[in-house]
């Protein structure tokens, strides 16, 4: 076998040092990616960011011109520009590039301008001289007409007279009065300075020579708004500096990035060779080569390989399912032994036991370091095959998602039956310790409320992927020593993907499971929208709800003070008169809004985080007694109906039986 070996290995080595030689020279084999999934005051000093201008960082955004509550420079006539540190492959290649930006006039201005850019720059040079306002930072009097090769994709928010309007996307190349293509967004629907979070991808497919520019609001999917044919290597150098420039002229505009993602895959040039059958050759003699050492190495090892499946395939059925997909999920908490964790933790010991669930146990612990880390390890049971796919949904969601609102994931640990989380140390426990038992003031309770409410906005609008989490509930709220909200438990929470809804088996808890789930299996943005109702009500009121469907239930009693304007008699009694009534009020109202029975009438997370952070936000109308049908919508031959169903009692839900839980096939995308 080993002899065999080594000659399909010289083999190879020979077809591919013979061939692969000839074509070296055609291929750039350096694709770069990066990644900001947000920004803080060290992204500009870091090194990983060049930062010119205005531009400044933190708040989770890169800021390209002053802010309104600047106070120590004017906003007008000034611009930024920030680049990624190292250069890239422009052409030959196939890129794109995705980011988030809010564009937001100054308050109580009726007019602002001019807009940001996306750029591809010859060098890491600023911005050329007065190129403010309408130059938007690309182009100056200077520099126009082919000075510099360069090419931007703009967003214009203000109208010049060369402009289609004042909310217009364009390419431009050597000339700003003259892009290479423009097109209005107003039959999108997109405003550009709306103030709203905008999703923007460019894609520059290579061989087609073909940019595409796609847009959307956050959480509202892609469309196309511009396409036009460039020849990237007429345009600009090989390799060139990606980033971002904005800029004002006579009127102020805040102009925000808060994620951004790149990627270039070099490609072969072809054009280098002088025919169609030059560049025919070329392939076969790489790719020929290529098949026949492959062939002589499977044709030497397949007995042995199979040979070796046969001794092992129990092994591999038991590890592959979960070890080999975790390592490849948790690519960025860290992968701690047992070992470590057991000294951590006292070898588990009962002194050191926080609490104890469904598929596990959770351990105080201590990692060495200076200074030493307090973490809690989640201890799955080896028994539990649905602790074991809830352990492994885990590190695929919370593992990637960061949020100061999401407990964080530290790391974890798979060797044989040991199956560990590791999340940082919430000292104030969970949510559900202190509803009807220990005291909390409202302001605390409104931020814990705020904070819960930014998570689920976080997980089902802004985050890469969206997520469901399927199980909100005050135990699954952790709070830290200053009693900021972090949501936590992930087992049954699912990617959304290109769907807006998880079809599995029921899961969550029932008190917190939204009505229309018994019906229709289906776990959407909506369902999680209720349970954070179901937990708003209880937090105010202090004390836990029976269900909205019991008999005398604490939704029904609320939505009885609301029709007979007495929500304040609902109010903690421990709480006594030191509360912001107003707030109460409304707090209240949201609560009830997110528990309508007809999830088409929940208001979107965003609208809830907007009414806690903005007093003057206008609220959701309400009936003044709860509805007391559950309203499913019901989707047949590309038609959409919905039915309602009357009740006065709990719905028949399916049953939670777990032997079933091998039914659910879990998928990580990342």
């Amino acid at each position: 076998s080993i002899y065999k070996f080594a000659i399909a290995t010289m083999l190879l080595l020979l077809f591919l040092y013979t061939f692969l030689d000839k074509a070296s020279s055609t291929f750039l084999i350096d694709p770069r990616t990066f990644s900001f999934p947000s920004f803080d005051p060290n992204s500009c000093t870091s090194g990983s960011l060049i930062c010119m201008g205005s531009v400044t960082a933190g708040n989770g955004y890169l800021s390209l011109t002053p802010e309104p509550n600047n106070n120590s420079t004017s906003p007008l006539e000034k611009v930024g520009r920030v680049l990624f540190h190292h250069p890239v492959v422009a052409w030959p290649a196939s890129f794109s590039t995705t980011f988030t930006i809010r564009i937001s006039p100054f308050p109580n201005s009726n007019v602002s301008g001019d807009g940001m850019a996306f750029i591809f720059a010859q060098d890491n040079a600023s911005s050329p001289p007065s190129s403010t306002g309408s130059y938007l930072g690309i182009l100056g009097p200077s520099t126009q007409g082919g000075v510099v090769q360069q090419l931007a994709v703009e967003l214009d928010t203000y109208k010049n007279e060369w402009d289609p309007d004042a909310n217009h996307i364009g390419i431009d190349t050597i000339s700003i009065i003259n892009p290479v293509a423009a097109e209005s967004l107003n039959a999108t629907g997109i405003d550009l300075k709306s103030g709203r979070n905008i999703k923007v991808r460019i894609d520059y497919h290579g061989w087609k020579k073909l940019l595409e520019i796609s847009m959307a609001y956050s959480g509202d999917m892609l469309v196309s708004v511009l396409n036009h044919f460039i020849e990237m290597e007429d345009t600009v150098p090989s390799s060139v500096f990606v980033g971002f420039t904005a800029a004002t002229g006579r009127v102020p505009e805040s102009h925000h990035v808060l994620d951004w993602t790149f990627s270039t895959i070099p490609l072969p040039d072809l054009n280098n060779h002088g025919s169609k059958y030059d560049k025919m050759k070329t392939i076969l003699l790489i790719v020929v080569p290529l098949i026949m050492g492959l062939l002589i190495v499977l044709i030497c090892f397949l007995p042995s390989f199979r040979r070796l499946v046969k001794r092992k395939k129990e092994m591999v059925k038991q590890k592959v399912d979960i070890e080999i997909r975790s390592r490849t999920a948790a690519n960025v908490p860290k992968m701690f032994t047992h070992k470590m964790l057991a000294k951590a933790t006292h070898n588990f010991s009962k002194e050191n036991l926080l609490g104890t669930g469904g598929f596990g146990s959770v351990y105080k612990g201590t990692l060495k370091g200076d200074p030493p880390t307090i973490v809690a390890v989640k201890k799955i049971s080896a028994t539990s095959k649905q602790g074991e796919k809830e352990y492994f949904a885990e590190i695929c969601t919370i593992g990637r998602l960061r949020h100061k609102n999401i407990v964080q994931l530290q790391g974890w640990c798979h060797e044989g039956e040991h199956h560990l989380l590791v999340y940082e140390y919430m000292p104030n426990g969970s949510l559900d310790r202190y509803i009807g038992k220990q005291f909390l003031d409202w302001d605390t309770r409104f931020k814990i409320l705020t904070g819960l409410a930014s998570a689920l906005l976080y997980l089902h609008e802004d985050s890469s992927n969206p997520v469901v989490h399927r199980d909100v509930k005050p135990n699954n709220v952790m709070l830290d020593e200053e009693f900021n909200a972090h949501l936590g438990d992930f087992g049954l929470a699912r990617l959304l993907q290109n769907d807006d809804s998880v079809t599995t088996m029921l899961a969550g808890t029932p008190g917190y499971l939204a009505p229309e789930l018994g019906f229709t299996g289906k776990s959407t943005p909506e369902s999680d929208v209720y349970s954070f109702g179901m937990v708003v009500i209880e937090v105010v009121c202090g004390r836990r709800s029976k269900g909205i469907m019991d008999e005398n239930s604490l939704v029904d009693y609320v939505w009885n003070s609301y029709g007979q304007n007495e929500l304040l008699n609902c109010v903690d009694p421990k709480l006594g008169s030191e509360f912001d009534e107003e707030q109460v009020k409304r707090t209240l109202i949201v609560g009830l809004a997110c528990l309508h029975p007809d999830s088409t009438q929940r208001p979107k997370i965003r609208k809830v985080v907007q009414i806690f952070l903005n007093p003057d936000e206008p609220l959701m109308d309400l009936p003044e007694s709860r509805p007391s049908a559950v309203y499913i919508t019901v989707s047949s031959s590309g038609s959409t109906t919905t039915t309602n169903i009357e009740s006065k009692s709990a719905p028949q839900l399916p049953s939670l039986d777990s032997s079933k839980a091998d039914d659910v096939v879990l998928q990580c995308d990342f």
